[in-house]
């Protein structure tokens, strides 16, 4: 007689844990595209960490994503290093990240309280070293944190906000266009030294948020798009995983 025991195949299954879904870090995310971004992961089952200055912006979003995946939310400034520790130590409580969003921008590193953008002889340089700091010091500073658990991640990722300001030369966004710059080149050398990883540098075109409109004040910007509308090219972008290098959304669009 055979006395091994019989195992039902749909117990063993439903005894055996599903594969933890993958963590997705993203700067910025309290609002705008940050935020658009972060509800589309959310969707597509990802687990988040979400930070962004605001607290109570942050609040709100927290309470709407956590609704959808589990979630961490911490609010602070990419510029200070004790924050990004945090970041990067929630991503590991989570089992490491497998992709990193900087979308934290400024557009001058002070309020313009309605003034035009500067011009470059203008320039406050506390305004224009803060800018180079959100927009170039601190994603770098933070993808050096995660770079360990992008790494060990089954295809670890980085996608680094940039604009066409960095590539087309507007008066008035020379700071702001000049640190995108450094920040797409820094993207290119760290895809030369991260072979393994996959690091996008992505112009999401013009679109109707608050940052847009604080660079025109008292313009009419409704004819710009929202920033739901661009996410379906971030979305491409993960899927088809295309290589290293700098895109931007209305060409990824195009092939959705």
């Amino acid at each position: 007689m055979d006395n091994t025991p019989v195992t039902d195949t749909a117990d063993t299954a439903a005894a055996t844990p599903p594969a933890a879904a993958p963590v997705a870090v993203i700067t910025g995310a309290s609002r705008g595209l940050g935020l658009e971004l972060a509800r589309a992961l959310a969707e597509d089952g990802w687990r988040l960490v979400v930070t962004a200055r605001n607290p109570d912006e942050l609040a709100a979003a927290e309470a709407e994503l956590g609704a959808r995946t589990e979630t961490v939310a911490l609010p602070g400034s990419v510029v200070d290093d004790d924050h990004r520790e945090r970041l990067a130590q929630a991503a590991a409580g989570l089992g490491g990240a497998a992709l990193l969003v900087n979308n934290a921008s400024t557009l001058t590193g002070y309020d313009l309280a309605g003034a035009p953008m500067p011009a470059l002889a203008d320039f406050p340089l506390p305004g224009l070293l803060e800018t180079f700091e959100v927009n170039v010091l601190g994603p770098v500073a933070l993808v050096q944190l995660l770079l360990p658990q992008l790494r060990a991640a089954p295809g670890g990722a980085i996608v680094n906000l940039s604009s066409d300001a960095a590539v087309e030369a507007y008066p008035g966004w020379g700071g702001y266009g000049a640190a995108k710059a450094a920040l797409d080149h820094a993207s290119a050398v760290l895809a030369a030294e991260e072979p393994a990883l996959r690091v996008w540098a992505v112009d999401p075109g013009d679109m109707r948020t608050r940052m847009h409109q604080e660079a025109f004040p008292g313009e009419d910007i409704s004819d710009r798009p929202l920033p739901a509308t661009v996410v379906p090219a971030f979305r491409a972008l993960l899927r088809d995983r295309p290589a290293s290098g700098r895109y931007r959304a209305a060409d990824l669009s195009a092939g959705v």
